[in-house]
Order: C-alpha cells, then structure tokens, then sequence
C-alpha cells in the first residue's frame, strides 16, 4: 500500500530536485515555513504556485494541502516581522494555522536541468538547443540560465508573436514585441522571468529573437540599436508559471518511485498584479490626442479583449 511521505521526505526530494546551494547568494529559497523535524507532518497533497500570495494561501487551505511549493520568495529582502497585520505575516500566519509548510524554489529553479527556461519553451512549442549562459560547474553542459531554442519551422515575427501570445497564460499584457513583423525568425532565445540583464549573451549566441519578461525602455532600445534582434516581451507571471506544471509532475515521478501515497496540484490563479490593458488606436499622428470615438472604441476593445480566469 502506497503511504504518505513525511513532510521531511519531501523537502528532501524538493532539495534533489532544486538544491539550494545553486541559487544565487542574494536568493531566499527553501522551506519558510513548517517543521520537518516533525515525525507526524505527512504529505498528501502538494500545491505549486507561482506566488506566495494571500490568494494562493487561501487555495492552499480549501485544497487541503500540506504543502505549498512557490517560485516566488515569500521575504526575498528579509523582515523584522511576521505579524498578521502585515499581507506577508498574514500569509504566514494562515499557512501555520492550517498546517501547510512553504517552500520556494526560485533561482536554483531557474538554472536547473530542466529548469524554468525549459518549462517556458516547451510551452512556446521550442526546441532546447542549449543554455543561453551555462553554468560553469554543470560538466554536462545542460544547467544554465536561460535557453537557446529553435522554432519548429521558421516563422515571420508577427506570427511568432501570435503564437506565442495563444500558448502562454492569459495577462493583461499579453506578448509585445519590437522588429519588423515580416522579419524570419528561426532561432530564439528565451528566459523566464525578468531577463533584460543578459542582452550580451543573447547577441552572442546569434538568435533572431529573444522572449522575456519586464524588459526596460533603455536596455531594449540599446538591444534594439545594437542589432536586428527582435524582442518579444511577456508578462513576468506568464513567462515562469509553465514551470510549476514541469515541476508537479517532477515530484509526481519521485512520488512514483519512492511508491508514495502524494497527489500535486497546479494553481490556475492568476497572480500577475496587472489587471486591464488598453491598447493605442492608430491616430493621425502618434503624439495626437484621440478623439471620442477611438476613445470609445478603445474603451470595447478592451472590455472584449481581456479575458479574466486561469491560464490558458
């Protein structure tokens, strides 16, 4: 008979999975909250999530799970307080009072093999070719941060951005892109998360396009100035949640294995924190101001476009 694991147990297989020791030295990740000392804390049901948000504490509690695993760090900065008048204490507070630990696997994620890169161009139907910036003590070769990847045929920018658009999680942002929409594009670079820092590594590995998230006005511009490289920008959220689903089912094989009695879950809670999106209109000039009427049509299109729920 299958049994249930002890929550030591399962941070153990979670520590495997991501070890601690890969994320970056300003990272916050492992377990934040629950006992794994204690003998009686077993695991029957584990949530995956991106963020570490009241919301998704509160899912964690009506699905009866006794573990919720986040990509996000609850005190990334560190804290003086976990008083339950504060939203992060308040988090805490109803994790404990329900018997449910946190753990957070955040860039120890990012450059695991497989890691949130993969999940992301998995989703964008990519093939991994190698890491954008390999890890220097992987002799594999394989762990690293980001991913070069090659379309399943080339396609012209515009239709690359639809389809990237229609493969990842509703948001208010959707997928803005900067090139030429007629511009082939063959080979990508992509990095979950925020990745306007690796500019350098994305022009030396030749690509046609790159795709992340929060990209700035100046270092897109400067990227833009610097070569034809097309950009394709997401939304931080959409970008890194494909991962919790890579990661469920990777505790779901080690659960197989080890012939635990362990379901997971996948939060379909939306929690990137931007809720509406209007689009400019096409004006006599970019710089003129609307007039009513593209004003009121904004106003619909982007009533209609948005569409509120879990991800796709």
């Amino acid at each position: 008979m299958p049994a249930q694991p002890t929550l030591s147990e399962v941070i153990a297989a979670l520590d495997t999975l991501w070890p601690r020791d890969r994320a970056e030295q300003w990272d916050a990740v492992g377990t934040v909250c629950g006992d794994p000392a204690d003998p009686e804390a077993r695991v029957s049901r584990v949530l995956f999530a991106v963020d570490p948000v009241q919301q998704v504490a509160d899912e964690a509690v009506s699905k009866g799970a006794e573990l919720l695993v986040t990509h996000h760090p609850l005190y990334l900065r560190g804290t003086t307080t976990v008083a339950a008048d504060t939203f992060k204490g308040r988090v805490v507070h109803t994790l404990i009072r329900n018997g449910i630990a946190l753990h957070v696997a955040h860039t120890n994620a990012d450059t695991a093999d497989p890691g949130v890169s993969d999940a992301l161009a998995s989703a964008l139907g990519l093939r991994v070719l190698r890491p954008l910036v390999p890890d220097a003590t992987d002799p594999s070769g394989r762990r690293g941060l980001g991913r070069i990847c090659e379309l399943e045929r080339p396609l012209p920018l515009g239709d690359f951005v639809e389809q990237a658009a229609a493969s990842l999680p509703v948001t208010a942002q959707g997928v803005r892109a900067a090139g030429d929409p007629a511009m082939t594009v063959r080979t990508v670079a992509v990095c979950g998360g925020s990745g306007d820092s690796l500019f350098d590594a994305v022009r030396d590995a030749g690509v046609d396009a790159y795709l992340t998230a929060d990209l700035r006005h100046h270092p897109a511009s400067e990227a833009r100035e610097h070569s034809p490289l097309a950009l394709l920008d997401a939304a931080h959220f959409a970008t890194e949640w494909p991962w919790c689903e890579q990661a469920a089912a990777q505790l779901d094989a080690v659960a197989e294995r080890e012939g635990w009695d362990l379901r997971t879950e996948v939060s379909r809670t939306v929690t990137d924190p931007w809720t509406a999106h209007a689009p400019s209109l096409p004006q006599s000039s970019p710089l003129a101001p609307p007039s009513a009427q593209n004003t009121a049509e904004q106003t619909a299109l982007t009533d209609n476009d948005l569409t509120p729920g879990a991800p796709n």
